[in-house]
């Protein structure tokens, strides 16, 4: 199965922590195919809620200089010039992620200089490795995007099979969704789904769905104090995922259904 899912919110709405879960859960549910969680958020902590230790070394892609110069011919740090715009990244998922429990984590980094829409070495590879992620690999990807969205080009986002955005009851939430969804579609992803988080009444998840009465909402989750204890404990939550709520779980596989 080839399932792509990009996943967007304003900070602050449980985010990364849905990103951590629902690919938890899919690799938990589907045991025959490789899932690979993408740290695409420049404030990376997609690790702790996958639950490798903080302690593991973990350099992003993107600040990988020496496999860089190699594959693209150029220095990073570097403008212009000429270098290769279709590097060798094939081999980068196996060897540069990180594994556990059936799920395999790459950080992809951010371009330091330049702007995110630079055309600089670094840039190049990133693009080149989401690219063949998205393209190539016959595999389940789960992406925690913020400003990860530069690295996506115009025909891999038509590929993606749903922008995920997450959002809460409160307003500024909720209005944050359209801004998501207008920069979804101007990168060409056709389908939007709006996922609801912490969500404590049935008047919350009223609200969210009459609000965005105009999005196709996946579900709701609710408020869930085992993820408040978890972090309080600096542990990922649900250390036995088969124990997570059913709705998780049932999201989970309404996502897997989409392909």
């Amino acid at each position: 199965m080839s399932l792509k899912l990009a996943i967007g919110g304003k900070g602050g709405v449980g985010k990364t922590t849905i990103t951590s879960l629902l690919a938890r859960c899919i690799a938990h549910l589907d045991k025959e195919n490789s899932v690979i969680a993408i740290d695409a958020d420049p404030v990376a902590n997609l690790a702790a809620g996958l639950g490798i230790p903080e302690d593991t070394p973990i350099t992003p892609i993107s600040e990988l200089s020496d496999l860089i110069a190699e594959r693209t011919g150029a220095k990073p740090g570097t403008m212009g010039g000429f270098f290769t715009l279709n590097p060798k990244v094939d081999d980068i998922p196996d060897r540069f992620s990180l594994e556990r429990d059936g799920v395999k984590l790459l950080v992809m980094g951010t371009v330091q200089s330049g702007g995110s829409g630079c055309i600089c070495p670094e840039s190049t590879i990133l693009k080149a490795l989401m690219n063949h992620l998205v393209l190539a690999r016959n595999e389940i990807v789960v992406m925690d995007m913020e400003a990860g969205v530069e690295h996506l080009g115009r025909g891999t986002s038509g590929s993606m099979d749903a922008l995920v955005v997450v959002v809460n009851p409160g307003k500024r939430s909720r209005v944050a969704a359209e801004k998501i969804r207008k920069l979804g579609h101007d990168i060409g992803i056709k389908r939007v789904v709006v996922l609801g988080n912490r969500v404590a009444s049935p008047e919350d998840e009223a609200l969210i769905r009459e609000s965005l009465s105009d999005y196709e909402i996946i579900g709701c989750l609710p408020e869930m104090e085992e993820i408040a204890m978890s972090d309080r404990r600096g542990v990922r939550p649900y250390e036995d995922i088969s124990k997570a709520p059913e709705a998780l779980m049932d999201i989970a596989r309404k996502f897997m259904a989409l392909v």
